[in-house]
Parts: structure tokens; sequence; C-alpha cells
């Protein structure tokens, strides 16, 4: 059966989650989840929370799905420590380098890659079993095909979505909070933007970016049959009362084997959603039908009373167990409990006496045996072997009853023996003394000019499928002696990967070696094609540990974070060359859904349109590769005036990055960053460089 994981936000959620049924629970404790605006919880707290939900047959998450600095790895190490020896069954991940981390920290402990780490292919998954995760939770935008060709497979265990918020954005990739507001979403911070009103034509009028909530109702059957392993629900910042109300009908519906009922759907919308739930994504129906906002509606109050009930009083859930007794004369009484994990805990008791008026009976022992109310324990069954004409108080049999089970929650409470080791930071490498060289990054083939070409770039990055169809492009920068860089989709699907294949196939033909890639999938697929590969931003690099586990994955060079300050990529041990995004507007969103096409009902993505916010801010939408839309930001970062400020870093390359501009901008700026021109946008930004993101 399909495992149940369930939010907590707290310990009365984990309560409600466990009390309605959840298989599993997943919480963060620290300032290193995902969902640091929830109040989360204590080292005291969630030691307390591990111990009643094992108790109760539940497993425990923990979520360190954020991305970390140097100096807060050592703490989250610390943190991981104390996760492990309190028992949590699993660490969800997003870091590259707090993976490293924990597997020095705490190699026992398993690895769950986050739904930020924007897995999205077969070669994603395969990369994070290299990587040694036990499973890992596929981006909530692939469609059933996909969903079924990865987990069959797959070599660890694929989670799922199935109820709860959607990002417009594929997770992991978006900017937008930190850009536009200095809180970042893969730092646990997200301000949800997407949830504000945007339009078009200088009009914010239409919520383009609000989806509705994910409601994978009417295909559970479908996702145990096709190999899921797992199903999450979505709700860390719920309230309680949400959290019971969504596990209970969930939990019901898998245990009984059947989809929730109409009646049931209808509690859930009313306990909360945007205009409906949409499934729009598992089941290929894109489109606006996805879109929905928060209305202002009362709060159901019923509802709520009701959901309390099920976890304020009492125990209602029970932990089956097998209960035996042993009544012999001469001999102290004995009991026995036994759970389903093979766990056994014994107790004596006094010696029965001969029976002076009604003896005790088999049936009688049995009876008081199954007596565990109050208890997380039912006894689903009691064996009990008693001899005749004895007599012993019922006391004492209540007595045996309590003490098994008392000894038996005790041994559910032992953790596991688990290693653990201090986290070393290793060798540090030593920043280069040279300033960075300029690369350069073009959105399409005809920003490209003869004159780009004379201001010799270090590399050329260009995508896979205006290179393959610009062949001529590979030609003249090899005459001017610019090497080439094939850039990569940031999201192919493996439904998308053939023709990227084809592309690459030709490219190599062509003399083209090296590929720019920003998600895992992709580095393994180019790799295994022969490509030396470099990391793009999408990869989330924000530390020296992750720098260090690029290395051994062989990658030549790694894109640093621009969610970085100046001095923390100064900081960062540089195991392989580091570049940096130094022009160019910062990508916010990659998204499935065409928002384009769902305002003019055409696809017009040919020309750049532009999305406005409340404030009259206009932000590029482009086509990405897929049919799927990027949006930009609206200002560029600009910094050729800071060079003193970026060239002592200890960085490689500079990156400038060309989206909306033309042929003669291009070679102005490069020019401009080379101190031969004098370029500079009307309006821009220094990114978040200068600013410190939460």
């Amino acid at each position: 059966m399909l495992e149940l994981l369930a939010p907590a936000g707290s310990m009365e959620a984990v309560t409600a989650a466990v009390q309605n049924g959840a298989d599993a629970v997943y919480f963060g404790y620290g300032d290193f989840n995902a969902r640091r605006n929830a109040r989360n919880f204590s080292r005291e707290e969630a030691a307390a929370a591990v111990s009643y939900c094992h108790r109760r047959g539940c497993k425990v998450h923990l979520t360190l799905n954020t991305l970390l600095t140097d100096r807060e790895l050592p703490a989250a190490a610390e943190l991981a420590a104390h996760a492990s020896s309190i028992g949590v069954d699993a660490v969800i991940v997003q870091d590259l380098g707090a993976v490293r981390m924990l597997r020095q920290s705490v190699p026992d402990l398993p690895i769950h890659g986050s739904t930020q780490m924007t897995v999205h292919s077969l070669d994603g998954v395969k990369l994070c079993a290299d990587l040694g995760m036990t499973r890992v939770v596929l981006s909530r935008e692939l469609s059933r095909d996909r969903v079924a060709y990865i987990c069959q497979n797959s070599p660890i265990e694929i989670e799922v979505f199935g109820h709860g918020a959607l990002c417009m954005c594929w997770s992991g990739q978006c900017f937008f909070s930190s850009v536009i507001g200095g809180r970042s979403g893969n730092r646990g911070m997200c301000a949800q933007p997407c949830r504000l009103n945007y339009g078009w034509d200088g009009r914010a009028d239409e919520y383009p970016l609000s989806l509705k909530d994910l409601s994978m109702a009417g295909h559970l059957k479908e996702l145990q049959d096709i190999g899921v392993a797992c199903l999450k629900l979505e709700g860390r910042m719920k309230r309680p009362e949400y959290v019971a109300i969504v596990t209970g009908i969930y939990a019901r519906a898998l245990r009984e084997g059947r989809e929730p009922t109409p009646q049931e759907v209808e509690i859930l919308k009313q306990t909360f959603s945007r205009q409906g739930f949409t499934d729009g994504y598992y089941t290929g129906k894109k489109g606006p039908g996805m879109f929905g906002t928060r209305q202002e509606e009362k709060e159901p109050k019923e509802l709520y009373a009701q959901a309390r009930t099920t976890y304020e009083n009492g125990e209602n859930r029970k932990e089956p167990v097998r209960m035996f007794a042993l009544i012999q004369p001469g001999q102290p009484a004995q009991a026995a409990v036994q759970d389903r994990q093979g766990r056994v805990a014994l107790a004596e008791g006094p010696i029965p006496e001969e029976a002076r008026n009604v003896p005790l009976t088999r049936e009688k022992v049995e009876s008081q045996l199954q007596r565990t109310g109050g208890t997380p324990f039912g006894c689903e069954k009691a064996t009990a072997k008693v001899a005749d004409g004895l007599s012993l108080p019922l006391s004492a049999l209540n007595d045996l009853r309590r003490r098994c089970l008392e000894e038996l929650t005790k041994q559910r409470d032992v953790p596991p023996q688990r290693h653990l080791a201090p986290y070393q930071p290793g060798v540090r490498y030593e920043n280069q003394k040279e300033p960075p060289v300029f690369t350069v990054w073009l959105r399409c083939a005809e920003q490209l000019s003869a004159e780009l070409l004379r201001l010799k770039p270090a590399l050329l990055y260009l995508p896979a499928d205006e290179l393959a169809a610009h062949p001529d492009a590979v030609r003249h920068c090899r005459q001017a002696g610019v090497p080439v860089v094939v850039s990569l989709p940031r999201i192919c699907t493996d439904a998308e990967l053939p023709q990227l294949e084809r592309d690459l196939v030709a490219l190599r033909e062509l003399g083209v070696e090296e590929a720019l890639a920003g998600t895992w999938g992709e580095v393994r697929r180019a790799q295994q094609m022969g490509f030396a590969v470099r990391g793009d931003y999408g990869l989330g690099v924000y530390n020296s540990q992750a720098m260090k586990e690029l290395k051994r994955l062989s990658l030549i060079s790694a894109a640093l974070s621009f969610e970085l300050k100046f001095p923390q990529m100064r900081d960062i041990s540089k195991a392989i060359p580091a570049e940096f995004i130094a022009y160019g507007r910062l990508p916010l969103m990659i998204t499935e859904n065409c928002i384009i096409y769902n305002h003019r009902g055409r696809h017009t993505c040919g020309n750049v349109n532009l999305l406005t916010d409340r404030k009259g801010e206009r932000f590029p939408v482009v086509k990405a590769w897929g049919c799927r839309n990027e949006i930009y930001n609206s200002k560029k970062v600009f910094l050729a005036d800071k060079q003193r400020d970026w060239q002592s870093l200890g960085l490689w390359g500079a990156r400038l990055m060309f989206t909306t501009e033309n042929a003669v901008e291009c070679a102005q700026v490069l020019e401009r960053y080379l101190d031969r021109g004098k370029y500079q946008p009307n309006d821009f930004t220094r990114g978040l460089y200068y600013r410190d993101v939460e």
C-alpha cells in the first residue's frame, strides 16, 4: 500500500496526522528547512514527536531541504546528528553540499531527495541513487506516463505529491521571491509572489501565476499500481485541523482500497481550496482551468470542531499487537506482547493459587489481555494457556498486561544504532588570483554577431535547439577562436529526451565538446553522451561541499547561485572553476503552463511578452524549450562599474547573460565590461550580490 506522508508544523499537527492514519510525518526544526515561517520544533519537541510517532507505528522524516552556506553546514551537521540519535527515519535534502555532509556525518541515516532538487527524469533519479539517496520526490509537473516510466525503471523509491498547494514554477528553480523581495524560496522564506495579481498590456488585473491546489483524489489506485512508494500531502503551514481532515480522508481511502468519495472531496474543498482543485499536470490537461485564487470564506467551524475530536480525545489509532499468557501451578504467572515488527516484551506476576470458588478460565484471561484502552495499542489476538483449578486476581492480570505494554513502549522508543562522525569541511582550495574571464550566454543565434566574436569571449553558450538549427554559428565561433558550449534546456522530461539527444548528436559531429547543465538529469545524460559538463545556476551551488561533490561527479566548472553575496562567493572553496552572472536579466520562473497561451488563446511566444505587476514593473516572458515559459526580471543586473568588487573573489568566469537584447546590444555590453565602451542600461539592479537574502 502507498505510504501516506503527512505534514506537521507543530506538535498538535503531529498528533492530528498520526491519529488520523498517517504512515509517516515530516517536519522541520532549526533554520534549515523550506518552511522556516512555520512554527517548527525545538530539539526537545522533535524528540518528543519522534517518540510519539514511533510508539504508534508512524515514521518521521526531517526536512533539511534548503540551500546552506559554508557557515551553516556545521550547525546543520549537528542538527542531523541529533536527528539521527533520536531515531528520525529519513532526512529530506535539496542541497548537494548537505548530501555530502550527511554521508560523512550520519552515514546510516537515509536521505530523500526533495522536490526542490527538480528531479523530473529517470536520469535525475539515477544520479540521486548514485549520490546515496534511497528515495526522491518527483517534480509535481509530471504526467502519469512520465511518473509511470520513472517508477518502472527507478533503482530507488519514488514519492509524489498527492494534495496541497502547487507552485507555479518548477520547484527549486524559482527566484521570484528572492530577486524581488529578498526572501528566498530556496532558503525556506518564500513570500509567494505568485499569488499576487499580474496582467498584460500594462494592467495587473489577473492572477496568471496562482494555481489551484493539487488533489490526486481519483488516482490513488493508479499511483499504487504504477509503483509510487509514497503519497505526500502538502501543508506544514496549515493548522492542525486541516492536517487531520486531509490526512484522514486520504488514509481511509488508501486503507479501504478506494478513491475519496464526492462527499469527501467536498469536505476537502471546505477545508481549504483555491476555487477547487486540479490534477492537470498528471492528466496532461494544462491550461486556464488549473488556475484559481483563495476566496474569502467563513471558517468551517463545525468541520474543524469535528476534526479536533479525532486527535484531542484519546487514542483513535491503535498499533496491532498480540498478547500471550501462561498460567501454570507453582509458577509465576507470565505474560508477553508482540508487535508486528517482532518486538517482544515479557512480564511475570504472582504464583496462582488453587481456586476456592470460580476457577480462572482461558477465556477470562484472554478477555483481560485484550483490554488495551487508553494505550496506543490494540490487541488483534490474545492467546492464553491456563491450567485447570487455579485462581489469580484480575488486578494481577491487568498489571501483567500494563507492564508488558509499558516495556514494549520503551522498546519502540529505542532509536536504531547508527554511526556518527564529526563533520570535517576538508581541504580548502585557494582562490585564483587572476580576474575572471568573460563568458557569454545567448538565448538565440540571432544575437551572435561578428562584432561579438571579435571581442573574444572566453566561452559562448547557446541553447541546443538554436545551435542545431544554426550549425553555421558553430563554424563562425570556431573560425573566431571562441569555444562553443551547448546550453541544455532547463527542463527536459524523458518524453522530450529523444529530440534533445538528436540535437546533441548533431552538435558532437560539429565538434561541440562541452555542455552547460542546470538539472541533475541533464548532468548525467550529457556525460553519458561524451560531453564535458559545466554546472549551471539551476543546480543551486551554495557552498564549498557542493563544489567538492561536483568535482567528484567530474564537472569542469559551476555557476554559483546568484542568491549569494560577494563575500560568500569569495569564501567558497573552489574545487572546480566557479562562474557567476555579472550581467543580464535574472530568471525568476520557468513554468510548465504557458501563461501567454492561457491569456491570449494562442501562442505568441515568438515575441517578448511583458507581464505587469501591481507596481507597474514589466517582466519579459519568453518561450522556453518544450513549450514552456521563462519569466525574467524587469531590470538587468549591471556590474561593469563595480569590477573591483568582484574581480578579486577567486572566480574563473563572469557571465554576461543576454535574453531580450539584440545583437548590437550584446556586443556593446561585452565591450563595456572590457572597459572599451560606455554602454549602461536605462534601468538596472545590482542583483542580490550586495543584499542579505533571507
